[in-house]
């Protein structure tokens, strides 16, 4: 089967979210990042509630990647229908998130992860745009 941009904005898409997972679950377990999210409010470890938050963004990061692959048809043929309007919301999520990492007052957050919701949000507009 032929790479479509359809897959491979997918597949850019369920890897970096993975990368994004990776650091939310390090930020639950206390790695000193705290620099790199939340506005860089709480630099260092998180608090335990920020911590909590972290595994639940983590989650909802899990299951977002999931509403995209299976946009896409690559995964959870079960949600096909669902993700025809759900990857919308998953559009949506990336334009905000573009735009906070965009105005976040720490630098280092603002660096790292504007590009990353950058390139999400071009990703999943990709799969919107294009799968079906």
């Amino acid at each position: 089967r032929a790479m479509t941009i359809t897959t491979i904005a997918a597949l850019i898409y369920t890897v970096i979210t993975a990368g994004v997972i990776v650091f939310q679950l390090a930020l639950a377990v206390g790695a000193p990042w705290g620099e790199y999210a939340m506005g860089g409010a709480y630099p260092g470890r998180f608090p335990p509630a920020l911590r909590a938050a972290a595994v639940v963004q983590a989650v909802l990061l899990a299951l977002i990647a999931g509403i995209v692959l299976a946009r896409a048809g690559l995964a959870l043929s079960g949600w096909a229908a669902a993700s025809t309007w759900l990857i919308w919301f998953v559009v949506a999520f990336a334009v905000v998130a573009t735009i906070l990492n965009s105005i976040t007052p720490s630098a280092r957050e603002r660096r790292i992860w504007a590009p990353v919701a950058l390139v999400m949000l071009a990703c999943s507009l990709t799969v919107a745009l294009t799968a079906g």
